[in-house]
C-alpha cells in the first residue's frame, strides 16, 4: 500500500430505493490522516453515504476502496472490523440504558461465565470520558436524564472508543454551541495527529474552515467537486451545493413590531428552580424576539414554560395582555391563546415519524374538522395542501411516512402544523438544525413572512449569525437571567458573545 493511497475511495457508487435514486455514479476520495467535508442539501446524498461507508446498505453497483483495497461492507460489524466508526447526527443509543452501557453494548467485559463486569464497564468509560475532557458526565446516568449536546457528545465518545482509522462524524455540531465546538475542534486535531482519518458531514462552514482541510459537495446524488479549504470561497460553495446563488442567505432585516401595541406574548418575574430567576420580556406582534446564550443558561427552560410543557415556580405569562395559565401543552395550543412550539429534536419531539405528514400536520388542530364525530378526510386533506405549499413541501407528504423525508423537509413539516393551527405566537428553538443552507433561507423566510403578517416569533438559535441577521431585538441570558437587551444595529456577533460568556455579571460585580 503506498503512502499516497486514499484512505477511502467511493468509485462510481450508485443507490436507489425503487424510483429514488439516492447516489448516481457518485465518486470521491479521501486522504489518509486527513479531516475531509462532506457538504450538500439535506437529500442530496450525505446520509446514503454515510449509511454505505458503516455497512448499513450496500451499493446496487460501483465500488467502495479502503486503503486501496475493494470492500463490500456487509455490515456494521463489518465496518468496525475495517476500522470504520460512525457517530451519527440521529442518535443510536438506547435511552433506558446507562451512559456505559451504551457506550459498550455488545463489546461489555465479560466474567467466566458470560455475565457482564458491570463495574468494570463503568470504570473504563469513566477513564475514556475523562480523557476526552467529558468527566462531568456520569458513566451510571440513564441517557434519557442527558440534554441534547450531552448524549451528541457520548455518541461521539463511543465511536471514538472503538478506537477507529477512519471515523465518520454525521452532523456532530448540529447539537453544540460555544465550548463544545471548542471540545470537538480540540478532540479532531488530537485525533487527526494520530493518523485518524475524519469525514465530517456538515451544514456549517466555519466548523467546516475551522476542522477541515479538504470538502466534497453532492448535489442530487451525484459529487459536483472535491477541493482544498482553504482555496474556495463560501459563496462558491453555496453555489456548488444549491445549483444556484443565494441572492442573499438571510431575508431583509425590515421590523415590522407594531410601535406601542399590547404584547403578544409577555412574562414577569419567571423562575424555576434555579435555572431560569426572575425573567422578565414582552413579545410585540410582528416582532422576532431573539433569545441567545450558551447551552443551558434558561433558554430551554424558558420556552418550556411559554409552551405549557414545563411549570413556573414564580411569575406570570400575559398573552394579548392577558394573563392565561399554561398548565400543559393543549393550553398553550388552544386557538384562544395561539402558542406553538418548534423545538429542538424534530424526530422525537416534533414528529411521529411513523405516521404520514398528513397526519403530522392535522394533528394539533384535528378537532377542527370533525363532523358527527368523524374526522372530514377530504377537508384535512386541502387544508394541510395548503399549508405545505406555503412551506414548499411535496404533496406526497399527505401519504408519505414523515421518515422518508430529508431533515429539512420533516422540519418545514413540524412548522406547517403550527400554520394549520393559525398560531399568532411562535416559539422557535433553534429550528435549522441539521439543515441545509438552502432550506435554512426558505425557513428564515417563513420566519420573516410570518412576523410581517402580525405573527410573534421568539427565536432561540445556537448560529449567532442567525440571531444577528433576523432578529429586531435580542436578549442575551446567563445563568438563568436575561443580562442583556440589544436592539437593531447594535445587535453584532461580539455584543452577543460578551454578556454571554458573563461579561455583564462581572460588571455588575466590579
Amino acid at each position: 500500500m503506498s503512502a499516497h493511497t486514499p484512505a477511502i475511495e467511493v468509485d462510481t457508487v450508485r443507490k436507489a430505493y425503487g424510483a429514488t435514486v439516492a447516489l448516481d455514479d457518485m465518486s470521491f476520495a479521501v486522504a489518509r490522516g486527513t479531516v475531509h467535508a462532506l457538504l450538500g442539501e439535506n437529500g442530496a446524498g450525505k446520509s446514503t453515504t454515510v449509511k454505505l461507508l458503516s455497512g448499513l446498505v450496500q451499493p446496487d453497483k460501483g465500488e467502495i476502496r479502503i486503503d486501496g483495497q475493494p470492500r463490500q461492507i456487509r455490515s456494521p460489524r463489518h465496518a468496525h472490523a475495517l476500522g470504520i466508526q460512525t457517530a451519527f447526527q440521529e442518535m443510536t443509543q438506547i435511552r433506558d440504558l446507562t451512559v456505559a452501557e451504551n457506550m459498550l453494548l455488545l463489546n461489555e467485559p465479560l466474567s467466566r461465565s458470560g455475565s457482564v463486569r458491570k463495574r468494570e464497564a463503568e470504570r473504563i468509560v469513566e477513564r475514556h470520558l475523562d480523557d476526552l475532557g467529558l468527566a462531568t458526565i456520569d458513566p451510571r446516568q440513564k441517557m434519557r436524564e442527558l440534554d441534547l449536546p450531552l448524549r451528541q457528545k457520548v455518541e461521539i465518545a463511543r465511536a471514538v472508543l472503538r478506537r477507529p482509522q477512519i471515523l465518520l462524524l454525521d452532523e456532530p455540531t448540529s447539537t453544540l454551541s460555544g465550548r463544545d465546538i471548542d471540545w470537538l475542534g480540540g478532540l479532531i486535531a488530537r485525533l487527526q495527529s494520530s493518523g485518524i482519518t475524519i469525514i465530517f458531514i456538515s451544514h456549517r462552514m466555519p466548523e467546516v474552515r475551522l476542522f477541515c482541510e479538504y470538502l466534497t459537495v453532492l448535489r442530487n446524488g451525484r459529487d459536483i467537486g472535491t477541493d482544498r479549504v482553504d482555496s474556495i470561497s463560501d459563496d462558491a460553495v453555496i453555489r456548488m451545493i444549491i445549483g444556484r446563488s443565494l441572492s442573499s442567505t438571510f431575508p431583509p432585516r425590515i421590523s415590522t413590531a407594531i410601535p406601542g401595541a399590547v404584547p403578544a406574548l409577555a412574562g414577569q418575574g419567571l423562575s424555576i428552580d434555579r435555572r431560569l430567576r426572575d425573567v422578565s420580556f414582552a413579545l410585540a406582534p410582528g416582532e422576532v424576539l431573539g433569545i441567545a446564550g450558551l447551552q443551558g443558561m434558561g433558554q430551554l427552560e424558558l420556552f418550556m414554560a411559554c409552551f405549557g410543557a414545563m411549570p413556573l415556580d414564580a411569575g406570570t405569562i400575559a398573552v394579548g395582555g392577558k394573563r392565561v395559565m399554561l398548565t400543559s401543552p393543549g393550553d398553550a395550543v388552544r386557538a384562544n391563546i395561539g402558542i406553538s412550539l418548534v423545538p429542538e429534536d424534530r424526530k422525537t419531539e416534533a414528529l411521529f415519524l411513523k405516521l404520514d405528514g398528513q397526519s403530522n400536520v392535522a394533528l394539533p388542530t384535528v378537532d377542527r374538522r370533525v363532523r358527527h364525530g368523524l374526522i372530514d378526510k377530504r377537508a384535512e386533506a386541502n387544508a394541510v395542501a395548503r399549508v405545505l405549499d406555503i412551506v414548499q413541501v411535496q404533496h406526497r407528504a399527505l401519504y408519505a411516512r414523515a421518515s422518508a423525508f430529508s431533515g429539512g423537509n420533516q422540519q418545514k413539516i413540524a412548522i406547517a402544523k403550527w400554520l394549520l393551527a393559525e398560531s399568532r405566537i411562535l416559539l422557535m428553538f433553534d429550528p435549522t438544525r441539521g439543515v441545509d443552507v438552502g432550506t435554512k433561507h426558505e425557513i428564515y423566510v417563513l420566519i420573516r413572512d410570518f412576523a410581517s403578517s402580525g405573527g410573534a416569533v421568539l427565536f432561540c438559535s445556537t448560529e449567532i449569525p442567525e440571531l444577528v441577521n433576523l432578529c429586531d431585538r435580542v436578549l442575551v441570558m446567563y445563568g438563568g437571567r436575561i443580562v442583556r437587551e440589544l436592539a437593531g444595529d447594535a445587535i453584532d456577533e461580539e455584543a452577543i458573545m460578551r454578556p454571554a460568556l458573563g461579561d455583564a455579571v462581572l460588571e455588575r460585580a466590579s
